[in-house]
């Protein structure tokens, strides 16, 4: 998305919600990293989207391409279609060629949208794309009050601090590094939705 458009949208935005963006200075410069968010709404890749001077790609399942005129809107913003039942395989090969190709890949690593501001335990996908493609991932997270969003909703996004590949110590990719992998990720993400962890919190994920 050009700077342009970017802020054409980010006013609309504005105008319609209550729409702030907290850690602009987290940003990076560079290509190819992961963006890992929870997901609230189907404005959250729009959202992603608008503080990112890079291309940025995502998932999109392929129903809402049947639209051509939203198919179209979508695809500018950098979507590309995912047939539901394919191989999930087939989807992490695509994510790590587009990161490789030098475009950020947009991750939604719960696999589907909460109703709350609660972060769910996710899922290794994006920990086994980290691993394949040795990309950095940078945590974002979403909030906003209710079960959806309506006209002047008070709705954040928050950028988090870069998380290096060699801090992940993804090691040789076996399954319990990839879910120490996810763990870190997801752990970044909840701390930019729900706040950093209490003990009393720390205590119940442990159980």
């Amino acid at each position: 998305m050009n700077a342009f458009v970017r802020y054409t949208v980010m006013g609309i935005y504005k105008l319609f919600y209550n729409f702030k963006i907290e850690g602009w200075e987290n940003v990076p410069e560079k290509e190819g990293v992961i963006i890992a968010c929870n997901h609230r709404s189907y404005a959250d890749p729009v959202v992603i989207t608008m503080p990112m001077k890079r291309p940025v790609t995502y998932m999109a399942k392929e129903e809402l391409f049947k639209n051509k005129l939203f198919g179209a809107f979508i695809r500018f913003l950098g979507a590309f279609p995912v047939k539901r039942g394919a191989g999930d395989m087939k989807v992490i090969d695509d994510c790590v060629e587009i990161l490789e190709s030098g475009r950020n890949v947009v991750i939604f690593p719960e696999g589907t949208r909460s109703k709350e501001n609660k972060v769910g335990r996710g899922k290794t996908g994006v920990a086994l794309i980290a691993a394949r493609s040795g990309a950095d991932v940078l945590p974002m997270g979403i909030v906003f009050e209710g079960e959806k969003l309506h006209f002047r909703s008070k709705l954040t996004l928050k950028i988090g601090k870069l998380i290096k590949s060699e801090e992940l110590d993804i090691g040789d990719g076996d399954t319990k590094n990839l879910k120490k992998v996810k763990s870190v990720i997801m752990d970044a993400i909840t701390e930019l939705v729900e706040g950093p962890k209490t003990e009393e919190n720390s205590a119940e994920s442990t159980e």
